[in-house]
């Protein structure tokens, strides 16, 4: 899951500069104000009229002039100019003119932004290590990523669980036939199971495995679900119907992600199969698949991880921050048991566990947060919860599906600095932009490794300009 196989680029926002200026759709220290995510308040503030929505074209106004008669060719012509003048009124707007209006102002406020950063730009930022700790929380991670690359029918990864769990499935179809693969749950117990679904989400399976990473993330950050499903004994039932709908063609990826709780124990098993078979049938005869050299399948208590700080951050005081996430230095690796042969594994990259961050500020103003890869391209999503407003998803990057690519590579002297403490900011630093908010209330931040990136990733702190 660590690497990225095929990229995509996406850029939106160039034809709104009509020409003059190109952002890049990845967020970078140079261009950090330009590219926030949208939200209705910046709509509102922005000094935008509203699309026109009318399409229906409207009348030109015909205008008449009465001329005095010239009495030579000069004057002749000097008139017919009048006139053409005098003539030519302003038209009515079609919707589709003033949504070009829109866009060329938009596009000049974009490049105004851009020209107050140029002294920002020009400068370095020296950065330190903010201390943070963390403490494993939840439930069950049943991790099914081996083998990633699936060249047979089988099961993948199975075991039973208890209470509150989190399965995530990473697979991709190397066979050259359709497969499906599904989540089956069994309640191989005496008594009656109740399963209940609380979050969760998937994409269609694709080629592009870096828009199946960041979709999956952006759909079961954005989801809340309440579904329950009832096993009786011997009884077996999908995690999601749709699963066996979903058909993988040879070469495709399919990434899912759902949190459960079930009222008692029940068997878990990721499976794939023939795309023309049923899952019920097909797990009575199944076998387990061995596991691919990278080991990446495992059950792991504490499911969560809350990452906090003891020591408030005051952005007046502290200047820029900065703490690692997944680097397995400052933020170790979970350390779990593979239930089909009782080996012990490592979940390198702690995929499906879900960060809460709360660090707490203090002071007057707001804070501006980052995120930024340190391995290499990345796709994925985060939510936000500042106070007592909803939680929102934001994707990182925005407005395209990955970045990390242009960052350049770490000399090992500079790696050294950072993993003891200090970095620098630079104008190639790569930034999502996670907004700004103020520090008289809390601000709460989910985060979770995504599939088919690269990590770790440094979240920076910093003063806002605002």
């Amino acid at each position: 899951m660590i690497k990225g196989k095929k990229y995509m680029v996406a850029g939106m926002l160039a034809c709104l500069l009509s020409g003059s200026a190109m952002l890049p759709g990845n967020a970078s220290a140079q261009d950090r104000s330009v590219v926030a995510q949208p939200s209705f308040d910046t709509v509102k503030t922005s000094g935008q009229p509203p699309m026109a929505t009318d399409m229906a074209a409207p009348a030109t106004v015909a205008v008449t002039q009465k001329a005095a008669a010239p009495s030579t060719v000069q004057a002749e012509k000097k008139s017919r100019k009048d006139r053409r003048k005098k003539s030519v009124q302003p038209v009515p707007k079609t919707g589709e003119e003033t949504a070009l209006n829109i866009q060329q102002r938009v596009a000049a406020i974009l490049r105004k932004r851009m020209a107050e950063e140029d002294k920002w730009r020009a400068r370095s930022h020296m950065m330190r290590m903010w201390p943070v700790e963390s403490e494993d929380t939840g439930g069950t991670l049943i991790f099914s990523d081996s083998p990633e690359s699936v060249t047979e029918d089988g099961i993948l990864y199975q075991d039973s669980v208890t209470g509150d769990a989190r399965v995530l499935y990473y697979h991709l179809n190397s066979s050259d036939a359709p497969k499906k693969v599904a989540v089956v749950l069994e309640n191989d117990g005496e008594g009656s199971a109740i399963v209940r679904v609380t979050r969760g989400g998937t994409s269609m399976p694709s080629g592009d495995y870096l828009d199946v990473g960041k979709n999956t993330q952006e759909a079961y950050f954005n989801s809340s679900l309440h579904e329950l499903i009832y096993l009786r004994p011997d009884n077996k039932k999908l995690l999601q119907s749709q699963m066996d709908e979903i058909v993988l063609q040879p070469g495709q990826l399919v990434y899912g992600v759902y949190d459960f709780t079930a009222s008692r124990k029940v068997k878990v098993s990721v499976i794939m199969y023939p795309a023309d078979k049923d899952p019920f049938d097909f797990l009575k005869t199944a076998r387990v698949l061995p596991k691919d050299e990278q080991r990446l399948r495992g059950t792991f208590h504490g499911m969560d991880r809350i990452v906090t700080s003891r020591t408030a951050y005051d952005p007046a005081q502290d200047g820029i921050v900065y703490f690692p996430l997944a680097d397995d230095i400052h933020d170790r690796y979970r350390v779990g048991i593979d239930a089909t042969d009782g080996s012990q594994v490592v979940n390198y990259g702690n995929y499906g566990v879900l960060y809460r961050l709360e660090i707490p500020t203090r002071g007057n103003g707001s804070t501006q947060y980052f995120l930024s890869p340190l391995g290499g391209v990345y796709a994925g999503a985060v939510t936000v919860q500042h106070g007592m407003s909803p939680a929102r998803m934001l994707s990182t990057p925005y407005g395209r599906t990955f970045f990390g690519d242009s960052t350049p590579p770490e000399a090992p002297n500079t790696e050294q600095a950072r993993n003891e403490g200090l970095a620098i900011l630079t104008k190639y630093t790569e930034l999502a932009d996670l907004g700004t908010y103020a520090n008289n209330r809390e601000t709460v931040f989910e985060f979770s490794p995504p599939g088919a990136s690269n990590l770790p990733v440094n979240i920076i702190m910093m003063p806002s300009d605002n």
